[in-house]
């Protein structure tokens, strides 16, 4: 028996000899497969949009090719030289997402000839994948974002603020407009306060789970431990409620709640973060105009059909979810523009029901599931031991900001919840959202690397350490 065993563990290993480092298969070939794939069905639509609106070839076809596969390949070698163990379905998901989105933009620019979006959003989306390539090769170890926590926090509040000093565009002050080039800089700050948020829970996670007064069945954790990020969360959903901006407002709800709640494993801050959403909602739109009015259409989205003064932008979009049917009528063959101005932004996910039907908008919201699945299962990766509690909350803060997105925009515009003004995903015309979410695709790559990259058995699931000292927000202990 001991022979038998002997034998099949193998050869020993000599004394001083440093364990082998196991196996992990990088799939960087499986990606290239699956970013040729999603290149190629983005080119099959922008030449169905053009064989169905002009009965041939768009002459931009090869272009725009070109452009895109360029793009999907710069931001593959990125990723195959610098994050070669990172999850090889998030990098082909977003350039699938983004290539539909420039499809749609191009099919809607048809229908507005003096207005075209489509070229200005592939050159944001060039912009975002330089971006995304420089995070991916020049962030090496996310953990460094944990020593700007507080900076983050600051220049988050100071994005937000900025556009107050700004013309509100319609009803709300989010942009920034000079000499005819626009920028939400409320996008980056989502980013910004995701990783403070995710860095302060992730150095005082035992504090806030374990210490502090017990009201009920929940446990209160101590005011100068939860004080600042509570502090910082008000401020900015402050600043957004000045700018109008209630999406946003709800989008940092969500992201404090959800992370508050991974952080310390209370179910108690859902209850509490459910409640205190319902009471703002119903606060700001009875106060607030400009929301109010969106609640109304909400509530009465046929009113300016019985008043004799036309469906609105809610109701076209109720009408253009019911014209795609199942299997949609065609892309290119759609009415969505009666929608207005909001066509391809706010309402783009209408078009996307109307022309492509229930099957489209299934297979749409998979991706943006499988997107966000990635996000969690990067952060499971550095969940054993909590050898990275900081990657862990970051990868669950990235990846459930365009979940959050994707709810509330597509309960919007199908009637579920009022409007919110937010954009969809790497869908919508948007320069700053598109950018910015390349930037939150480099980031859960970033941290999926390091949680698949092999290490040497016995070494704990240790990576390197951060340069130069310790962490940056040592854990507050002690009992309260």
């Amino acid at each position: 028996m001991t022979a038998t065993a002997t034998a099949t563990a193998g050869p020993a290993r000599p004394a001083g000899t440093p364990p082998p480092v196991p196996q992990v298969p990088k799939r960087r070939g499986v990606e290239l497969a699956l970013l040729v794939g999603a290149v190629l069905i983005s080119v099959c639509g922008y030449l169905t949009v053009g064989l169905a609106r002009g009965q041939a070839l768009p002459s931009g076809a090869a272009g725009y090719g070109a452009g895109l596969g360029g793009l999907a390949l710069l931001a593959h070698l990125a990723v195959r030289f610098c994050a070669p163990y990172a999850d090889p379905l998030l990098l082909p998901i977003a350039v699938l997402l983004n290539g539909l989105g420039l499809v749609l933009i191009f099919r809607l620019d048809l229908e507005t000839p003096g207005n075209r979006a489509a070229p200005a959003q592939l050159m944001w989306s060039a912009v975002g994948v330089a971006l995304f390539t420089g995070v991916v090769a020049l962030l090496r170890d996310h953990r460094l974002l944990q020593r700007y926590a507080y900076v983050c926090a600051a220049l988050a509040l100071l994005l937000m603020i900025v556009p107050i000093l700004f013309p509100a565009i319609n009803g709300a002050k989010i942009w920034i407009r000079i000499a005819g080039f626009s920028l939400q800089p409320g996008e980056f700050a989502k980013v910004l306060i995701t990783v403070f948020f995710a860095a302060y829970l992730a150095a005082n996670r035992s504090v806030l789970a374990h210490t502090g007064r017990t009201v009920g069945r929940l446990r209160l954790p101590a005011g100068r431990v939860l004080g600042p990020i509570l502090a910082i969360w008000l401020g900015s959903v402050a600043v957004l409620i000045l700018e109008r901006d209630l999406g946003t407002s709800l989008l940092f709800f969500g992201i404090f709640v959800v992370l508050l709640y991974v952080a310390t494993g209370r179910t108690g801050w859902i209850a509490i973060g459910l409640l205190l959403a319902g009471i703002g909602a119903a606060a700001v739109s009875t106060l607030e105009p400009h929301v109010h009015s969106r609640v109304a259409d909400w509530l009465h989205p046929f009113a300016g059909i019985a008043a004799g003064e036309g469906p609105g932008q809610l109701a076209q979009s109720l009408f253009a979810f019911a014209a795609g049917g199942v299997l949609g009528t065609g892309l290119g063959q759609g009415d969505s523009a009666l929608i207005g101005f909001a066509m391809k932004s706010d309402f783009i996910l209408a078009t996307f029901g109307e022309e492509l039907g229930l099957a489209g908008l299934t297979a749409l919201f998979l991706l943006y599931a499988l997107l966000v699945a990635g996000g969690y299962r990067a952060a499971l990766q550095h969940a054993p031991g909590l050898r990275d509690p900081f990657g862990s909350l970051l990868a669950v803060g990235l990846a459930t900001l365009p979940a959050i997105q994707v709810f509330v925009i597509a309960g919007g515009v199908m009637g579920l919840i009022p409007l919110t003004g937010m954009a969809m995903p790497f869908l919508a015309q948007g320069g700053s959202s598109v950018v910015t979410n390349w930037i939150i695709v480099a980031l859960l790559l970033r941290i999926s690397d390091r949680g698949r990259a092999p290490r040497p058995e016995g070494s704990g699931g240790q990576g390197p350490e951060l340069p130069a000292g310790e962490d940056p927000l040592p854990e507050r202990g002690g009992r309260q």
